[in-house]
């Protein structure tokens, strides 16, 4: 099979390509690939792959809300560039989506076909993708996740442990919540998904949910630093750019019932440590 990875050199990406190993890969990512320039694309298309894993997207979340037009051109229009290549080759898309397609007003994790109401510039770029791909294509898996993170990479693990060591202490918030998603273990997820060819929307996340304090806690724990204090606050003493959904964990029911699930979250973090 011949697969795609859009945003080969992030963290989801590197984890694809390590899951998908026995593929015919072709790599994806800046400078050589610029998915806002519809030739560039254009000639993904020419490569004729099976399958392309979209894992290319503005994901600075408070970036999107200062620059929200760049936060469409990259996320929306650069998702319908890749969607158009595959249109025109008959190849599947795997489109990576976020947790921020919802609200955060639910008092219980959300489903794969609740309805998605976006309240920032990066949730709303990213469900505009998710419309364009289901407008564009039959051979679509959509994949939600939330709060990804890898060894090396730009997340709130490595955040943690550095503002810990800096700082000595932590102030977190305790009223953001959803599921911690190791970038292995959904990448094997993935890799598991389109051998199945059951298109559809996916919630890939970590097993269990947590608030950003509980996730720094066990950071601090698994990391050898419970010395380090972890303060608890509550998000309107955080000022940030963009205005996250609180409660916005994922429940995986679509994944689950193929017999694709992931493992609790406290254990992909515990073996994040011990890479």
């Amino acid at each position: 099979m011949r697969i795609a990875i859009t945003g080969a050199k992030g963290q989801l990406g590197t984890a694809m390509q390590a899951a998908l190993a026995g593929a015919d890969l072709i790599l994806v990512d800046l400078p050589e690939w610029d998915i806002t320039d519809p030739g560039q694309v254009a000639r993904l298309a020419d490569l004729k792959p099976d399958v392309v894993v979209h894992c290319a997207a503005m994901t600075n979340v408070d970036g999107c809300a200062r620059n929200p037009d760049l936060a469409y051109h990259v996320n929306a229009f650069g998702t319908q560039n890749v969607a158009l290549a595959c249109q025109k080759v008959g190849a599947a898309l795997l489109h990576i989506s976020t947790n921020e397609v919802f609200d955060g007003t639910a008092t219980e994790p959300y489903r794969e076909l609740d309805p998605p109401h976006a309240i920032n510039a990066y949730g709303a770029s990213k469900l505009a993708a998710e419309q364009i791909a289901a407008h564009l294509l039959h051979k679509l898996y959509i994949v939600r996740i939330a709060w990804l993170f890898a060894v090396g990479g730009n997340n709130f693990v490595n955040k943690m442990l550095e503002l810990a060591d800096k700082h000595g202490e932590l102030r977190v918030v305790t009223d953001e919540v959803a599921n911690p998603t190791y970038a292995p273990d959904l990448a094997a997820a993935v890799a598991r998904l389109i051998q199945t060819e059951h298109y559809g929307i996916y919630h890939l996340t970590n097993a269990g949910y947590c608030s950003r304090h509980e996730f720094a806690v066990e950071i601090m724990k698994l990391g050898g630093r419970v010395h380090i204090p972890v303060l608890p606050i509550t998000s309107d003493q955080f000022q940030r750019a963009s205005r996250p959904p609180l409660f916005a964990p994922l429940r995986n029911t679509v994944g689950a019932a193929l017999g694709i699930t992931l493992r609790p979250w406290q254990a992909a973090l515990a073996d994040y440590f011990s890479a």
